[in-house]
Parts: structure tokens; C-alpha cells; sequence
């Protein structure tokens, strides 16, 4: 991770980002700084950076359109987009998981964000900027979608289509609506924290998230609720009363 490029048609925004990286990674060399994406797009092939900082709002093209002008295969760089979008678009960045820093930048987004990039060994980039471009352009958030990998394939699953999540050591198991089954490698609490913005998700006990709009019923002496297929999930009796007063406050 020694080289980037900046994409933004902000005079000053780029200025500002590049003296942060000055200040806090001077081992990585600007390669190229461009005001508008198809400028970009000619120094990244010209150039091949480790990173592409890269404006979502910009005239003409907009930094989402990125994916269209590569081949799958040469996107071997990390994209960190800069938005001053909504909380909506933050929503679309935390379920994509997709690197992003929200403006103003400020040093310190931009060191944990470097961080998070060192760590990472992701051959799913594409997968996740695609996942990225759908979340964004739907504004009906029953419409949005996660990304699920499984053994050899990834999935992009509705949040709509999600009856309840079931941990299974430091595995998880998703109960979809068509009564499939998916299970991911990554834990449960990887998915409360994707799933936190949506009201209808509610984490019942620490083996059990459930969609409250698939309940049935409840069973308060066996501690367990009932939901669609037939599905059941435990209930932690301290989490009972606020279970109750969710589901009253959704009819």
C-alpha cells in the first residue's frame, strides 16, 4: 500500500486529503490527482495505484460509475470513496462493507480507514463496490441487501427476505423467507452490527436475531418465539418486556 490517486473535482477537498496523507502517511506518494472520473480513469490505467480515493458527487460522472469502465479483473485496488452523503448512503456503506470517508474528512477517519486497508487480504472487492452501487441507488431500504459468503460462492441477500439469524459457534446460520438456508463463516454479531439501522431486526438472545415482522407468537414460559416456517428462536427473559413493547409500536 505505497501509491494512490485522487479523484475529486473539489480544488480544495484534494488539497486537504493530501496534506492529511503527508502528515500521517508520507510513505505513500500521490501518483496523480484528477477533478473529474474520466481523468481518473486514464491515471489509474496508466498509473495502476495500491488506492483510489475517490468523490461519489462529482459532475458528469458520478465515483459510483467507476465499475463500469473496468473489467473485473483489473480492479486490483482498494477504492476509499468520500462522500457528504446522508446517514441513508452510511446505511448502504456499513451493509456493502465498503471503505468510505464521510466529509469533512478529519485525521483521524483517515488513519483508521489506512489501518483498516493494511489488514485487509479481500479478493472480494468487486463483489462488495457491486453490492455498494445497489444499496445506493435503492432508496426503499426493505430493498437493500447484505453480502453472505459461503463456502466457494458470495450472495447478495435482501434484508427483506430475512426471517432470523442463528449463531453456531463462530459460525451463523440465515433463515431466509423461501426456506433457504445460508451458512457464512462470519459470526452473528457481525451481522447485528450490519443490521443495526433496520428497526424490524431485534436481537431476542445471544444465539438469536429475528425479523419482528415475521413473528407469529410468543411464548413467555418456554422463552421462545415463533416465526414464519415454522422457525423458533430463544428469548433471553430480561429482553422479554422491550420484545413486547417492539412488537406493539409495529401495528
Amino acid at each position: 500500500m505505497n501509491t494512490c490517486i485522487i479523484i475529486d473535482d473539489e480544488n480544495k477537498a484534494r488539497l486537504l486529503l493530501r496534506n492529511m496523507l503527508n502528515d500521517i502517511a508520507p510513505e505513500i506518494v500521490v501518483l496523480d490527482e484528477c477533478d473529474d472520473l474520466p481523468n481518473g480513469i486514464k491515471a489509474i490505467k496508466r498509473q495502476k495505484p495500491d488506492i483510489v480515493f475517490l468523490d461519489i458527487e462529482m459532475p458528469g460522472f458520478s465515483g459510483l460509475s467507476i465499475l463500469d469502465f473496468f473489467e473485473d479483473d483489473e480492479i486490483t485496488f482498494d477504492i476509499v470513496f468520500t462522500t457528504g452523503y446522508s446517514e441513508y448512503a452510511m446505511q448502504a456503506f456499513k451493509l456493502s462493507a465498503t471503505d468510505y470517508l464521510l466529509k469533512p474528512i478529519n485525521p483521524e477517519m483517515l488513519q483508521n480507514t489506512l489501518n483498516l486497508i493494511q489488514k485487509k487480504n479481500d479478493k472480494e472487492k468487486v463483489i462488495k463496490y457491486k453490492a455498494l452501487q445497489e444499496n445506493l441507488h435503492n432508496s426503499d431500504s426493505s430493498e437493500k441487501c447484505i453480502i453472505v459468503n459461503l463456502s466457494g460462492i458470495t450472495k447478495f441477500v435482501k434484508v427483506k427476505d430475512i426471517v432470523m439469524l442463528e449463531a453456531e459457534g463462530s459460525y451463523c446460520k440465515i433463515f431466509l423467507k423461501n426456506n433457504e438456508k445460508l451458512t457464512t463463516s462470519k459470526n452473528l454479531k457481525y451481522f447485528e452490527e450490519k443490521l443495526v439501522d433496520f428497526s424490524v431486526f431485534f436481537r431476542c438472545h445471544k444465539s438469536n436475531i429475528v425479523n419482528l415482522k415475521c413473528v407469529n407468537a410468543f411464548n413467555r414460559s418456554e422463552g421462545e418465539v415463533m416465526l414464519n416456517n415454522n422457525l423458533k428462536a430463544l428469548i433471553s427473559s430480561e429482553k422479554m418486556d422491550l420484545f413486547l413493547s417492539k412488537m406493539e409500536s409495529m401495528y
